[in-house]
């Protein structure tokens, strides 16, 4: 297969960083820590602000009341009734949050759905986006098929991304990821940006 090198205009691209919030980094996950998701992480949004490119921090949290949670019949559900300590949903202060950064706030898996984040980039005229973050095949990756039924070109920091488990990343990565994007490691998406 041959890949054509990666290019990309810090005016139409936008980072956006699926849920590196302090509940959810404090797992255990793979093939990547946790810890160099986050560095990884930080480091493309420091290069990202640095070219004036969007930088795009999504959370994930139920309402105080917990009522918007979703509760569907599941055989293996993933929310429990267990408190959230109150640090759940804050961002990890890594990733340096700006002034200019937009923070997402999400009630579900992607980040598209029931948010603002279509409208904040579309009006800022990105018409591709750089994923990374927890959890690969299940906030990335359901953001990421949300981007690609809206339109957005799509490369995915493969080492800036990890999942609850090695084979679901691996997984995502090999079979989903390159049917709508581009998978690229951090450094690559550094060098592509420039700076």
């Amino acid at each position: 297969m041959n890949v054509a090198p990666l290019e990309l205009d810090a005016a139409t691209t936008a980072l956006v960083v699926i849920d590196l919030q302090r509940g959810i980094v404090s797992r255990d996950v793979a093939p990547h820590t946790a810890a160099d998701v986050v560095a990884r992480g930080a480091q493309l949004a420091r290069r990202f602000r640095a070219a004036g490119a969007t930088v795009v921090l999504v959370r994930v949290t139920p309402s105080p009341d917990r009522r918007d949670q979703l509760r569907p019949n599941a055989d293996q559900p993933l929310a429990s009734g267990a408190p959230m300590p109150a640090d759940w949903a804050d961002l990890v202060p890594e990733l340096g949050l700006q002034a200019n950064d937009i923070v997402i706030t999400k009630r579900q898996w992607g980040a598209f759905h029931g948010t603002e984040l279509d409208l904040q980039l579309r009006r800022r005229g990105v018409k591709t986006i750089v994923l990374c973050g927890i959890s690969t095949n299940i906030g990335v990756e359901s953001t990421a098929r949300n981007a690609f039924e809206l339109g957005y070109e799509q490369v995915f920091a493969e080492d800036a991304c990890a999942s609850f488990g090695a084979d679901a990343h691996r997984f995502t990565m090999a079979n989903i990821f390159p049917r709508i994007g581009r998978v690229r490691s951090t450094a690559e998406v550094l060098a592509a940006l420039g700076g």
